[in-house]
């Protein structure tokens, strides 16, 4: 992730609490993270890729089918799926990456139904499922099966599923019985999305070891959200490992101004302190 925060990044973080605008700002962010990104050219892919599948949709008489043919589409004839034998490579987090391997994550291939299915005229939102991105289509009040008119699709198995599926595979996952709350299929706002994205590829940098691409995460993820108390904090201990100490005081310093009484506020202060007790002198 490059250290310099783009103007169009800043202006991404300046976006109203939406969808409008989904896919380009997640080719934003994968501009963010590598040079040359060509975010014009990939959205006109994303554009031939909509007119290769709205005759198929056109045609439809319900929203319903609509839907049905879509998953068609871009499942098995555009041969869209998530990457399960290469699940961590970074390439799946950037949708241009996606459009081009007709591979990705969870979020990166939602992000991508929900763009073609609203450009299609279908109602479409992400869905920040527990451990599991997902897409849904609401106004779908035809489709058998679904009373609530939603139709919850899951881009990287390339199938729909029923709330009792999702919360299967949260069972299968956890391991515990947990019961279903309704905000954990509620439409993501695109700011949400970005974060969570950025929240993917932070990982991924410092499972790799590459502290500064994931400090460059960390920075843009509290440029979206400011009052995100935990990403002061650990942006604080990261600093703290690559010598950044008066940054590091910062951080750890707001992080405790927001959590006063957090259960770590403790450890952290005493962190702090001791942090500032050894920080150099600026000249």
């Amino acid at each position: 992730m490059n250290s310099e925060i783009s103007d169009r990044f800043r202006a991404l973080a300046r976006h109203p609490e939406g969808q409008a605008g989904l896919a380009e700002g997640a080719l934003v962010l994968a501009a963010e993270a590598r040079v040359g990104v060509d975010i014009d050219g990939a959205l006109r892919r994303l554009a031939e890729l909509v007119d290769r599948i709205r005759p198929q949709i056109e045609q439809t008489a319900s929203p319903a089918r609509a839907v049905s043919h879509l998953n068609h589409c871009l499942f098995e004839v555009e041969g869209f799926r998530g990457n399960q034998e290469h699940y961590d490579d970074l390439r799946n987090s950037f949708l241009d990456q996606v459009l081009v391997r007709r591979r990705g994550l969870p979020i990166t291939l939602s992000i991508l139904y929900v763009e073609i299915a609203r450009q299609l005229g279908l109602e479409a939102y992400g869905i920040g499922f527990p451990g599991h991105f997902l897409a849904k289509v609401v106004g779908t009040g035809d489709a058998i099966g679904e009373g609530m008119g939603e139709i919850i699709v899951d881009p990287f198995f390339g199938r729909v599923l029923s709330v009792d599926d999702c919360m299967e595979r949260l069972r299968a996952a956890t391991g515990e019985h947990v019961p279903f709350d309704p905000q954990w299929v509620r439409p993501a706002t695109a700011r949400e999305i970005w974060v969570r994205m950025l929240n993917n590829l932070k990982l991924l940098y410092l499972r790799q070891g590459d502290g500064l691409s994931a400090l460059g995460c960390f920075d843009r993820i509290l440029m979206l959200e400011p009052m995100a108390a935990h990403e002061l904090r650990d942006r604080g201990l990261l600093l703290e490992r690559l010598d950044c100490i008066h940054a590091a005081v910062e951080d750890l310093s707001a992080y405790l101004e927001l959590s006063k009484h957090g259960e770590d506020a403790a450890a952290i202060r005493l962190r702090r302190d001791a942090l500032a007790r050894r920080r150099p002198a600026l000249n």
